[in-house]
């Protein structure tokens, strides 16, 4: 099972990103998929999450300006980010709970990460 995690980049202080994940491989069911980032020397943040039965959760700090969705066909997640901040600057990690096939357990895989950098 491969995550691969795109759209990062630099924007200005009041600019937009969407963050891309998709899931490939020898994949049966997906869960729940979320979005974490990691600032410079700190810890790993939780940001968003979209579960199978479509419940969407996000922090605090991002709520009201990102927006999680995913394509289910796709086994792809998106993270659109608006209004971004400089305290958003941190590598952006994708989060997938799957399954690899019927009657396995679900387990947790993580994609490799993209830079979001918010400055003027």
């Amino acid at each position: 099972v491969q995550l691969q995690a795109s759209g990062g980049g630099l924007v200005q202080p009041g600019g937009s990103l969407r963050l891309s994940c998709a899931a490939s491989g020898n994949i049966f069911s997906v869960s729940a998929m979320a979005w974490y980032r990691q600032a410079p020397g700190k810890q790993r943040e939780f940001v968003a999450i979209s579960t199978s039965g479509g419940t969407t959760n996000s922090a605090e700090s991002v709520r009201g300006r990102f927006t999680i969705s995913r394509d289910n066909a796709k086994n792809t997640v998106y993270l659109q980010m608006n209004s971004l901040k400089p305290e958003d600057t941190a590598v952006y990690y994708c989060n997938v709970l799957l399954q690899l096939s019927r009657g396995t357990s679900y387990r947790n895989y993580w994609g490799q990460g993209t830079q979001v950098t918010v400055s003027s």
